[in-house]
């Protein structure tokens, strides 16, 4: 990638679009049909690629949305809605965890469905617009939170449909990578994305934490009085949603297709299921993919989820050193993302994502064995773990990208969604049985560290799920 007039190869070298029966992937307007085998292809090899422009301006979209993951749901407000403001910790944090599933399964039922109408409607880009501007707005609504229990129902509610637009507008956006990407690209452009959503959550968080949340008067006089440094920088985030995804949803455009038929609610689950059946019997290796990236992704969420809690309840963090210890993983993990983009398009995402399991599952174990080492311990073997889940995920999208066919990104990254949704209970549930069992075991008081091995658990199953999954160059959708 040197500047905006270079386009990545496609297969054969060239730098022209393939024309050939091969490289014309054939959208389903209304549901399977039998095609010529010399016109079954990927969407991405019907793709000529993008320059670097262009990739960046796609990439635009992770780094301006990346504010709702890293500042609201993880780092501050989360923290700020389960504080003693809102009542007592545990009432707070099960309301929490109560919200946060009643989202999920939201997700689980709306996204293959969503997704599945942006294909046939050919309106993903208009969608992805859409939920982006809604996306902003709940998060600069969030401003109206005061701290208080009164307030508390409020907060939930605007973070669960805040969380369940965030995946929807997901699913559009993963889509549009066949608009950046060929098969020797993807899985660079897909790091590149993602690493660059990273280091823009760090660059959200160190800017509202310097600016509002860490001086006692803060920029336009902004104080924690009545939590207005957090509720500020909740407005901050919605400006940024806004501001910061433009590029991308300038930049990338519904392409042409012929319109199908609209389909009733029930006539769009009965083509999911449908697809669902298809992949069985066609392209099993891809729904074992699903099943195995459902169970790791859940631990790589438990990773970001639970290392703030670690962080503190383990290893005697204050909250800033937290948020510092945030923005530090956060750089790790977008630079090392970026990296391992290259590597995926030299060995293959799935050797990508198996390296990157088995070291978290060995770092995670260094931080259970090694826990009373302080906090030296935990930025050592934190940052290790940090730079290997921004990789793992990537490649698992690019893993999925490699094999979809034209018309079909939005229905199956909408399944790929709702099987991470469906088992979303499983890191949490491991976490909380894993203090259980220490406590159990150890008789001591505080036993948090034993829920790393929770999650330690899920990412080893899910990689062990991963390893008969045949690579994307063995099988396709």
């Amino acid at each position: 990638m040197t500047n905006d007039d270079d386009h990545f190869s496609r297969p054969d070298g060239s730098d022209e679009p393939d024309s050939s029966p091969a490289g014309r992937a054939v959208a389903d307007p209304v549901g399977p049909r039998t095609m010529d085998p010399e016109e079954v292809t990927t969407s991405l090899e019907a793709s000529e690629g993008a320059g670097l422009r262009k990739i960046t301006a796609w990439a635009f979209w992770d780094w301006g949305s990346q504010p709702w993951n890293t500042v609201i749901t993880t780092f501050v407000f989360a923290v700020y809605i389960t504080s003693e403001s809102f009542g007592s910790t545990n009432h707070t944090s099960q309301m929490l965890a109560l919200s946060t599933a009643i989202a999920g399964f939201f997700v689980a039922v709306l996204a293959p469905v969503l997704g599945q109408n942006s294909d046939r409607s050919g309106r993903t880009v208009r969608n992805l617009r859409w939920q982006t501007w809604i996306l902003a707005a709940v998060a600069a609504s969030l401003f109206f939170v005061q701290p208080s229990p009164e307030h508390l129902i409020l907060g939930l509610v605007l973070l669960g449909i805040g969380s369940v637009v965030s995946e929807i507008a997901g699913v559009n956006y993963n889509a549009t990578i066949e608009q950046v990407a060929t098969p020797t690209t993807v899985g660079r452009v897909s790091g590149y994305g993602w690493g660059f959503g990273y280091l823009g959550g760090i660059v959200a968080l160190l800017t509202l934490y310097f600016l509002f949340v860490q001086p006692e008067v803060g920029l336009f006089g902004v104080t924690g009085e009545d939590g207005m440094d957090i509720r500020v920088s909740m407005l901050m985030c919605g400006i940024w949603i806004a501001v910061f995804t433009i590029p991308a949803l300038v930049a990338l455009k519904d392409r042409p297709r012929p319109r199908a038929p609209r389909v009733g609610v029930i006539q769009s689950y009965k083509l999911l299921f449908g697809t669902v059946r298809r992949l069985w019997k066609t392209s099993r290796h891809t729904v074992w993919f699903l099943l195995a990236s459902a169970l790791f992704r859940d631990g790589l969420a438990g990773v970001f989820a639970f290392g703030a809690v670690l962080a503190a309840g383990t290893f005697g963090m204050n909250a800033g050193e937290v948020i510092i210890f945030g923005a530090a993983a956060n750089i790790v993990a977008g630079v090392s993302t970026i990296l391992f983009g290259l590597v995926d398009d030299w060995i293959g995402p799935k050797k990508v994502i198996l390296i990157s399991l088995f070291a978290l599952v060995a770092l995670g174990l260094v931080v259970f064995f090694l826990h009373d080492g302080g906090k030296t311990v935990f930025w050592i073997a934190g940052l290790g773990l940090t730079a290997f889940v921004g990789p793992a995920q990537a490649a698992s999208r690019s893993f999925l990208a490699r094999l979809i066919p034209e018309g079909k990104s939005g229905e199956i990254f909408g399944l790929y969604a709702t099987t991470g949704r469906v088992v979303s209970f499983l890191s949490p549930a491991a976490f909380g049985l894993g203090i259980w069992i220490g406590a159990r075991v150890t008789g001591e008081e505080n036993t948090q560290y034993w829920g790393i091995l929770g999650i330690v658990l899920i990412l080893a199953a899910g990689a062990l799920a991963m390893l008969p999954v045949k690579e994307h160059t063995h099988h396709r959708i």
